[in-house]
């Protein structure tokens, strides 16, 4: 038998290829074990999944196979597994089911909603963000390819988290300069101008999502430098008026808070080598009822535009928490009675 060993430098896995068997070395037994899960339950759920017997043996799991688009497959869940081990400790049955449901279709694997080719490099992360559905896959393309993304969908889709992840991808590698966070300030009964401190001071508890997205991407003291050094910069959405945004990338976040007169406003901003990322929930619209969304507006109004992209997520996106997404569900199921 002749064994031939590929060592794969962007994941912590090495690849050994028997023949017709396909054999991933992790780095150790224990990894291994938890990417089994309890009796081996993971390993079902990648059998039944790929309808071919997986094999375990020390550090190493395989399988008997020499269509190069299942190994290919194999390699994704595997090295998606690892991922999310490493990273959160998780290997539960919702998490397993989430990477086996991303990047395939129709059971085959689909290299359009291929997660890993999708997935996000950010320079100082310790770890890739991947797209954990389809749908986020294809609003990771979306924001590669055009300017202009709309990202609509509910709580817990990941649009926002994703939308972070690329704004900090572009700037850390140095293709664009700086990256503007802004969103509408809906207040509930305290004026800004009684809050205590700065502009900034009053605005960042609106913006604490897209600082704990960032978190969640960077270790806390680079997004600290990089916010004392101007490189990202908070904005309210009312004081964009005027103002041209040149080779930057901006978030509107909560966008179905605007107002159609604001989000016209902040779509006429852009500038030069700059990316805007708009995201938001229309079924959590804070505005007074008399008052159209302008996001809801803008979904209509710039549909046919080629250069833009509208991505729509839905329950099935939900990775916040299993829970979540059967809340999500049970909403979305009365609305469609509705």
């Amino acid at each position: 038998m002749n064994f031939h060993f590929l060592h794969d430098s962007e994941s912590s896995i090495t690849i050994k290829e028997v023949t017709s068997q396909y054999t991933i070395v992790l780095s150790d037994s224990d990894i291994l074990s938890r990417v089994c899960g309890t009796n081996d339950s993971n390993i079902k759920l990648i059998e039944n999944h790929l309808g071919i017997p997986v094999f375990t043996r020390g550090n190493e799991i395989s399988i008997d196979t020499e269509d190069l688009s299942v190994q290919q497959e194999f390699k994704f869940i595997i090295d998606r597994i690892v991922d999310e081990i490493s990273e959160s400790g998780e290997n539960s049955v919702d998490m397993i089911h989430s990477i086996l449901n991303t990047g395939f279709e129709s059971g085959s694997f689909n290299s359009q909603f291929n997660a890993g080719k999708y997935a996000v490099s950010i320079p100082g992360a310790t770890r890739k963000i991947y797209p954990k559905t389809k749908n986020q896959a294809e609003l990771v393309k979306a924001f590669r390819k055009n300017d202009l993304v709309f990202a609509e969908g509910p709580a817990g889709s990941g649009k926002t988290f994703l939308a972070v992840a690329e704004a900090l991808s572009l700037v850390l590698s140095k293709k664009v300069n700086s990256i503007v966070l802004t969103r509408p300030i809906v207040e509930a009964g305290e004026s800004l101008g009684f809050l205590p401190g700065d502009l900034e001071d009053k605005i960042n508890p609106y913006l604490r999502p897209l600082y704990d997205s960032m978190n969640a991407c960077l270790p806390r003291e680079i997004v600290h430098k990089l916010t004392e050094n101007g490189i990202i910069e908070i904005a309210p959405l009312a004081y964009m008026r005027g103002r041209t945004l040149n080779n930057c990338a901006v978030i509107l976040d909560e966008a179905q808070n605007t107002t159609k007169e604001q989000m016209k406003m902040f779509l006429t901003r852009m500038g030069e080598n700059s990316k805007i990322f708009i995201t938001g929930d229309v079924t959590q619209i804070d505005l007074p009822k008399r008052c159209p969304s302008g996001l809801v507006n803008a979904l209509e109004v710039l549909k046919n535009i080629e250069e833009i992209s509208i991505i729509r997520l839905d329950g099935q996106d939900v990775v916040r928490s299993p829970l979540v997404r059967k809340i999500v569900q049970a909403y979305e199921n009365e609305q469609e009675r509705e």
